[in-house]
């Protein structure tokens, strides 16, 4: 820890809530630009770890008008069956085409249920402790209709994801990942029960999962621009021996804030 804070070390994962903090701001931005707050919006949020759309609860209780907030699940549809029941039970992880999003323990999922239950962290440990010994927990009534006023899912399977792929390359030439093509799916099932403009959240370039867009599109997706080169640039390396210490040793003498960090 010591080593941590001197060094101002932090994991930008999605559990990490300045990281929720800033993709709140994506929000306000699509929001306004279609009119908002004269008008609400909904968002689409292929989502597994919930931090993303968690975003969009937490604009939403900002003051962005904020229609729906639907959640796009591939075939690990642990969030959507949780929506649809109000039991929330893991089940064994499905490989899909959307790796991202394989999860069925969404790490963000309790801060909802914490807002949902009267900010009362006794109930958040309750069911959290029903979930580690019995493997599930049921979520109170009053709790899950308080989520379901802002709260949708749609899940999409494989060859639906595929599909989306497929066409939206074919009618307009561009190129959906995956994970946004779970999106897609999931806006379009949502689309006929909403009148808000909906914005659908992209989740990755084509270009990271690029055997799954070839097989959808039998083109296969180009590396950036900026990236374009990577497999023909300069690689660096450092070799340093299996030692905690040496390595410490290594990333202070090469950091940008290593003065005075430690003794």
């Amino acid at each position: 820890h010591a080593f941590r804070d001197r060094l101002k070390l932090s994991a930008v994962n999605s559990i990490n809530f300045a990281r929720i903090v800033a993709q709140s701001v994506y929000y306000f931005t699509a929001a306004v630009a279609l009119g908002a707050p004269a008008r609400a919006t909904t968002f689409v949020v292929p989502t597994g770890n919930f931090g993303d759309i968690f975003a969009g609860y937490t604009a939403k209780c900002m003051g962005l008008p904020i229609e729906r907030l639907v959640i796009a699940t591939n075939e690990n549809d642990i969030l959507a069956r949780t929506l649809k029941t109000g039991r929330y039970e893991p089940r064994a992880v499905v490989a899909t085409s959307s790796p991202a999003m394989d999860i069925q323990i969404s790490s963000n999922f309790e801060r909802l249920l914490f807002y949902a239950n009267g900010c009362d962290g006794a109930v958040i440990r309750s069911l959290m402790r029903s979930l580690a010994e019995r493997g599930s927990f049921t979520i109170a009534d009053a709790a899950l209709k308080k989520i379901r006023e802002t709260f949708n899912a749609e899940r999409a399977d494989d060859n639906e994801t595929r599909l989306a792929i497929r066409d939206v390359y074919a009618k307009s030439g561009y190129l959906l990942d995956p994970h946004g093509a779970v999106g897609f799916v999931a806006a379009q099932k949502h689309a006929a029960k909403d009148h808000a403009p909906i914005v659908m959240l992209g989740a990755a370039h084509p270009a990271k999962f690029p055997e799954a867009v070839e097989r959808a599109t039998g083109k296969r997706p180009a590396l950036p621009a900026r990236l374009a080169d990577l497999d023909r640039r300069e690689e660096r390396l450092a070799i340093l021996p299996a030692d905690q210490a040496a390595v410490a040793k290594f990333v202070i003498e090469h950091s940008r804030v290593a003065e005075g960090a430690i003794p």
